[in-house]
């Protein structure tokens, strides 16, 4: 017995089990469904979508380690929370006395931990009255003060307190004191032990005492943006499943037809939605917005294997078979192919575990344990639930409302389906030179697509489409308003984290040379970081704050001058007696943005060219950073940014090759072992590589990019793709090696499976594209491009595999003849 029959063999063992015990395998599956269902309550939700991509990289490393070295106004502590005031004038004795009132009803609420507030209001208050020291006293300072000395103070304080000005926005106007925004900083205290929720539940109180006061003050920081995300993720998922549902449900209606059939196979798909979440609950694999596609894959996946199981049923009942011998054909017909599917869909979504990304390999996990209870409930546990329901149907005399199959040869549908394989029979090579030729097009015009990584891709956008305005409760989601305050920040103040970068710097910056090698490079640098006078850099470091101070303090200059010995304006002895006079000066604080402590570290930021894009940008500063004499590693938001965009590329050109060549080698050996035809494994996947060329060529003509999200589609596509092709041929082979033609056996193939695959095609596209609905545009795009890539697979299985199982089967019979009549040669 050979490979192929002991695996035939096998497979009709396990469908007899299914078909003569089908209430045993019913309720084994039930009690599994109740064990999964107890993962629910171990889920974890990941609302920073943007951490588990960056964790790992060197660039993010040093990004971390500046920020927990040096101090940072724009970017507070865990413990702090800002407070954004935005209007005509924040610097009017009104808006100081609203900014204060604030804060002063976060300072009476003990559980918000209040340790101090740091912003105009309070600095203002303060400089007139200096043993105001509680937000209530500075209030009443304030209030008891008349416009002109606030005035007068804000002019006083613009002078000599640059802390002052970099709490304003970039349009304060010291001479008429007015600016149309303010940050004020209050830090909290906190215990050991606070977590991010305990962080959330205090900036989200924060912000509701801001929003009760008149002007628009508004609270701002990590908890509050983890909140929306979070948030976003629930409201993502309220508003696409129900759509999915009722599209499921309107379609699933018309291919199933039949109520009870109908009941069924919804029962399958959330039978398998919650082993896979189960699963996610047990494996301690955490929930972001990423992972709200695997369900909706799953979804697709299980809707194919659902109706093409019914249908081949139906088909086997026509021709008058009793119902356990009609679904033990049907069943042993489908299994193979089920497998086949099952195992190339596990590679397609599979392939994205060797990301480098861990969201991107965890939603390979994911979705491919996904695949394999798709496969064990649907082709398993529906047709032994199928049985057992048309049992208890007869015994209580339930008809059937419609048991006949989607298409069939004598069907409009059916001939309009298998016009494709009558046109090609013609000229198969013709057609497969057509569609090699129009893919490569498309795939050379798909190779210039973008590659992008945005935190604005995870974000809801600052303005709601129209149809989310209007959606009843509970359907309409939150109010969202980090966009509206990351937008504004960026527009409004000095924070430049979008047009910078940094260096992180490692030594003895006590040594005599330390200051000269942090500003030897900046004298010619690369063409994105040369945007000072005469070509050179534009940095911001220690010894821009020592050349500051040294102009305001003459004594301070004085020991500056004394210990450049070359006299280039950089000190290069005793830089340890420097640092101690300038920490403790009024410029230490700015000081410690630079340099730490022990003298061991320093960051240094750089502007950047305007028009640089984030490529050119993070290129110059890696090749910046090796010009150092010390130990520099390029970061910032656009480096490490630009690390990720490139892993996704990587992750998504890596995992498609991966499933291709998987996909391909293991059809061939598969089709080898069971039918002796290797090389219809290599003409199944000649139609999902013309399906993707077409899909890329689509993303760059749409504007598309890869991104976070996106990345995965080129694998995912091949693994959803594939079951077109897979289904197709295994009824193929079928019809062939029955007796049939190869013309004919496609011609009865596309008429019959062709609307199984069409029913699917319908429900999975619309299903899939569901998720355009969703609230962040990353998850719209995969949506839109899922729709697109399952109706470019079902449209080249129908078009583009005819011609080449065509061409395929002229050279199968002619290499058959050939044996035939060598046999004869030699008999003779």
């Amino acid at each position: 017995m050979t490979l192929g029959d002991r695996i035939e063999a096998a497979t009709r063992r396990l469908n007899d089990t299914i078909v003569d015990s089908p209430r045993t395998v019913v309720i084994a599956f039930l009690v599994l469904t109740v064990v999964f269902m107890g993962g629910f309550g171990l889920i974890s939700t990941e609302t920073d979508s943007t951490e588990g991509f960056t964790e790992d990289l060197p660039e993010q490393q040093a990004l971390d380690a500046v920020n927990e070295e040096f101090e940072d106004p724009f970017t507070p502590e865990s413990e702090s929370t800002q407070l954004i005031h935005t209007g005509d004038n924040v610097l009017t004795k009104r808006a100081l006395v609203r900014n204060l009132r604030v804060i002063e009803r976060v300072e009476k609420r003990e559980d918000l931990r209040m340790e101090s507030a740091s912003g105009p209001a309070p600095i203002v208050a303060q400089a007139i009255d200096p043993s105001a020291t509680t937000a209530a006293e500075q209030r009443r300072v304030v209030e008891g003060s008349t416009p002109t000395e606030i005035r007068r103070t804000v002019r006083r304080l613009a002078a000599e307190n640059p802390a002052f000005s970099r709490t304003l926005s970039e349009d304060f106007n010291p001479s008429d004191p007015s600016a149309s925004a303010s940050i004020t900083v209050v830090s909290h205290d906190v215990p050991s032990g606070f977590s991010s929720g305990d962080l959330t539940d205090v900036q989200t109180d924060v912000q509701s005492i801001a929003s009760d006061e008149p002007g628009d003050i508004r609270a701002f920081g990590s908890g509050i943006t983890n909140a929306e995300m979070g948030n976003v993720i629930g409201d993502s998922l309220t508003i696409v499943m129900p759509v999915v549902v009722v599209l499921l449900l309107g379609f699933l209606t018309v291919a199933y037809r039949d109520p009870i059939d109908l009941a069924l196979g919804l029962l399958a798909l959330l039978m398998t939605v919650v082993w896979t979440f189960g699963f996610l609950g047990y494996s301690g694999i955490p929930f972001n917005q990423q992972m709200i596609s695997v369900p909706v894959l799953l979804l697709a996946v299980g809707v194919d294997f659902g109706i093409h199981i019914i249908n081949r049923y139906r088909e086997e009942t026509v021709q008058g078979f009793e119902a356990t011998e009609a679904m033990r054909e049907a069943n042993n017909q489908l299994m193979i192919a089920f497998v086949i599917v099952t195992v190339t869909t596990v590679f397609g979504f599979g392939a994205n575990v060797i990301s480098d990304l861990t969201p991107i390999r965890n939603m390979g996990i994911a979705s491919a344990i996904g695949i394999v209870f798709t496969f064990l409930i649907f082709g398993l546990f529906l047709p032994a639930a199928k049985l057992e329901v048309d049992r208890l149907r007869a015994d209580f005399g339930v008809p059937e409302f419609n048991s006949k199959p989607i298409a069939s040869e004598e069907s409009a549908l059916g001939r309009a389906l298998a016009f494709p394989a009558v046109v090609s029979r013609y000229a198969p090579v013709v057609f497969v030179i057509a569609l090699l030729l129009s893919g490569g097009v498309a795939a050379a015009y798909g190779s210039g697509v973008d590659t992008s990584f945005e935190t604005e891709d995870f974000l809801p956008p600052e303005e709601q489409p129209g149809y989310v305005t209007v959606l009843p409760e509970p359907f309409a989601p939150g109010e969202y308003t980090v966009t509206e305050t990351i937008n504004l920040l960026e527009d409004r103040f000095a924070t430049n984290q979008d047009q910078s970068v940094k260096l992180y710097v490692e030594g003895n910056f006590e040594e005599g040379h330390a200051l000269e090698a942090l500003s030897a490079p900046n004298e010619d640098p690369p063409d994105s970081l040369a945007v000072g006078s005469g070509g050179g850099a534009r940095p911001q470091s220690i010894v821009t704050v020592i050349d500051s101070h040294a102009e305001r303090d003459p004594e301070f200059a004085a020991l500056v001058a004394r210990n450049d010995r070359d006299g280039d304006g950089i000190p290069d002895q005793n830089l340890e007696r420097i640092y101690d006079e300038l920490f403790a000066s009024p410029a230490g604080d700015r000081a410690e943005r630079y340099l730490t402590e022990d003298r061991r570290s320093a960051q240094v930021d750089y502007a950047i060219e305007s028009d640089a894009s984030q490529d050119e940008a993070a290129a110059d500063t890696r090749e910046f950073a090796e010009e150092f004499r010390y130990s520099a590693t390029a970061t910032g938001s656009i480096v490490v940014f630009d690390a990720v965009t490139d892993l996704i590329f990587t992750s998504a050109i890596e995992g498609m090759i991966l499933a291709v060549g998987l996909t391909g080698v293991f059809l061939v050996i598969a089709y080898g072992v069971l039918e002796g035809k290797p090389m219809l494994g290599i003409v199944n996947v000649f139609p999902i590589l013309i399906a993707i060329a077409y899909l890329i060529g689509t993303m760059r003509y749409l504007g598309m990019s890869l991104n976070a999200l996106t990345a995965t589609i080129l694998s995912i596509s091949i693994g959803l793709g594939i079951a077109y092709s897979v289904h197709t041929t295994h009824r193929f082979i079928d019809e062939y090696n029955a007796g049939a033609g190869a013309h004919e056996a496609m011609v009865i193939t596309l008429s019959g499976t062709g609307g199984a695959l069409l029913g699917s095609m319908l429900t999975t596209s619309l299903g899939t594209g569901a998720l355009a609905l969703a609230i962040t545009p990353v998850l719209g795009d995969f949506g839109l491009l899922m729709a697109l890539s399952v109706t470019y697979s079902f449209v080249m299985s129908v078009v583009a595999l005819p011609p080449a199982v065509l061409l395929w089967a002229r050279y199968d019979e002619a290499g058959s003849l050939a044996g035939l009549a060598g046999t004869a040669s030699g008999s003779s």
